[in-house]
């Protein structure tokens, strides 16, 4: 065989490979099996190499015999090829079909589906990028979810604790400008306490919006725990009075802390003022002050505790352990949340006492 055959031989099955290549890649494209595809790819690339073996053993003048035992040697290999083909691709094709099965449901709005893919190659990569998105999606929709009632939660308890106290003023405007009143003084001393209690729910709000925005900017200096709850015993002595209820500070030295008096004070105010609301008549509401590297705060009562379910979302704003929302049992839900807002800001952390009776303790750090 002279060197001028071995170029033509070369170039025809060039030609050749060429041509089916231009061919497979048309047809590949409208595929729906990737088994299919790597099957006819196999089979094409036989195909192109059984033309060359051909052509050179007819150059190489080889008896026509002998052509034919060529030719049924090479239709044999592409047989077990082909069989090692769809042996070998079966895996591949089930984890194409088990993304394809994820997409759809994915699709239909199954979040919980998972392509179940476990390989080390382009594929796996692929499966595995997959998964995570939809646990991303999932968890984002679970967030968004729980924002819209959260702000459904928020809105309903802002219109009712609104409600309350704007229908008593407008009631107690009208009686008035009906001359209908006995006793005028009174009346406008309970107009008073509705303005009050409005202009507490506002400033309440404005400040668990900085609370939650990080823009609450809290001014630290050395401050004494023992004398910031003496105070806020002190402030809410006539409330506690009223509900027949005693207040008692547990403390030895003073216990020094960096941190912001008014914000501390009104931490300690918020737990003591929840405490009393959820205590029986004539029990005792203990404000307790433990020294040591993290100081803490106890705020003890002999009410029956939180309610286990309760626990979990006790600091969430707008949550109350009564369902029952009244003035008399508590107030708009946000003592809580904001004690916990301004106890993190000082980096301390807050908690409920696992205790029978009523019981919340903060930590700050020492000084």
């Amino acid at each position: 065989m002279t060197p001028a055959d071995l170029v033509w031989a070369a170039a025809a099955g060039s030609a050749a490979a060429l041509i089916l290549g231009l061919v497979l890649r048309t047809w590949l494209t409208r595929a729906r099996s990737l088994r299919r595809h790597v099957l006819a790819v196999t089979l094409a690339s036989l195909a192109a190499g059984a033309l060359v073996a051909y052509v050179l053993s007819v150059q190489m003048v080889v008896a026509p015999e002998e052509a034919r035992t060529v030719l049924v040697v090479l239709a044999l290999t592409s047989c077990f090829a082909a069989i090692l083909v769809i042996t070998a691709s079966a895996p591949l094709g089930r984890d194409v079909r088990r993304l394809e099965r994820t997409v759809r449901r994915l699709e239909a709005g199954d979040r919980t589906v998972r392509t179940e893919v476990r390989r080390g190659d382009e594929l796996g990569h692929v499966a595995r990028a997959l998964d995570d998105a939809i646990e991303r999606l999932d968890g984002l929709e679970r967030q968004r979810v729980a924002d819209e009632d959260a702000r459904n939660t928020m809105f309903s308890s802002i219109s009712h604790d609104l409600r309350t106290p704007l229908s008593a003023l407008r009631a107690a405007l009208e009686a008035m400008e009906d001359g209908i009143t006995p006793d005028p003084a009174r009346y406008l001393r309970s107009m008073q306490r509705d303005i009050e209690a409005l202009t507490s729910l506002v400033d309440d709000l404005f400040l668990l919006t900085r609370i939650e925005s990080g823009s609450l900017e809290v001014a630290r200096s050395t401050v004494d725990l023992t004398e910031i709850a003496d105070e806020a015993i002190e402030a809410l002595a006539p409330v506690a009075e009223a509900r027949s209820v005693r207040l008692a500070l547990e403390a030895g030295d003073r216990v020094l802390v960096q941190g912001n008096a008014v914000a501390l004070g009104r931490v300690v105010r918020n737990l003591v003022d929840n405490a009393v609301r959820h205590s029986p008549v004539r029990s005792v509401v203990t404000v307790v002050i433990e020294p040591g590297h993290r100081p803490i705060v106890r705020v003890r009562d002999e009410g029956v505790g939180f309610p286990q379910r309760f626990e979990a979302r006790a600091f969430d704003r707008f949550t109350r352990a009564d369902p029952s929302r009244s003035r008399a049992t508590g107030g708009a839900g946000l003592g809580l949340a904001i004690a916990h807002g301004l106890v993190r800001a000082h980096g301390g952390d807050i908690w409920i006492d696992d205790v029978p009776h009523g019981s919340v303790s903060f930590a700050l750090p020492g000084s």
